[in-house]
């Protein structure tokens, strides 16, 4: 069953979601929660209001926040250590959004696997 299939956001942020994963030769996984993994390590999700979330070291996430307006991550009340949401405006770039993708997925590699 492919990731995503039983997601009830936004399908057009599915869409660039997979596009840009796809990008980077990855994989998105869980069927109504879509995200990415490596390592057991999860480094990007898509939430139910559609919206991007990318988990990245201290100096690349406060890129993204200076760059493109990211903010950190709430869940449940909690703010997600490590994470900082993707614009909307970022997201419609695959291309932009698959170098950052990237950039997250070589970063998880150097935490141990779980």
């Amino acid at each position: 069953m492919p990731g995503g299939s039983q997601y009830q956001g936004p399908a057009e942020a599915l869409e660039l979601y997979t596009a840009a994963v796809n990008a980077i030769d990855s994989e998105v996984k869980g069927a109504k929660n879509p995200y990415t993994s490596r390592n057991g390590h999860m480094f990007s999700f898509l939430d139910k209001a559609g919206s991007m979330a990318i988990r990245l070291s201290d100096n690349l996430r406060e890129q993204v926040t200076e760059t493109y307006d990211g903010a950190p991550v709430m869940q449940y009340g909690s703010v997600m250590r490590g994470y900082v949401s993707i614009t909307p405006e970022l997201l419609e770039n695959t291309e932009q959004t698959a170098t950052w993708l990237s950039r997250s997925y070589e970063w998880i590699g150097t935490v141990p696997p779980k």
